[in-house]
């Protein structure tokens, strides 16, 4: 496998986070799609670091990092969109969308 093969698969996994961003009207679709086009950002390091550096670890660190912020990021996003929930009875966007209580 070459390096245009996990471009091609980071670029597919990224195409798909943005359109479910961009569809989904429901907060969980929405944390999804964020997920995924940050494990695409994570195969992009990784194939850079497999074919382009010469430091076999910076890759791997900087997916590390990654992952990291990923678990922190859906651990407060789970919990914002459970509050929502609890507030608005919908966890929606359109349903959302005013500022109150």
């Amino acid at each position: 496998m070459t390096l245009s093969h996990f471009l091609l698969v980071a670029l597919a996994l990224f195409a798909l986070g943005l359109y479910s961003v961009l569809t989904r009207r429901h907060l969980i679709g929405l944390l999804i799609g964020v997920e995924l086009m940050l494990n695409a950002a994570s195969i992009n390091f990784l194939a850079f670091d497999r074919f382009v550096v010469k430091d076999p670890a910076t890759g791997q660190i900087i997916v590390l990092f990654i992952i990291g912020l990923a678990a922190a990021e859906a651990a407060i996003a789970l919990s914002i969109i459970l509050s929502a929930y609890r507030a608005h009875r919908s966890a929606d966007v359109d349903d959302l969308d005013e500022l109150k209580n």
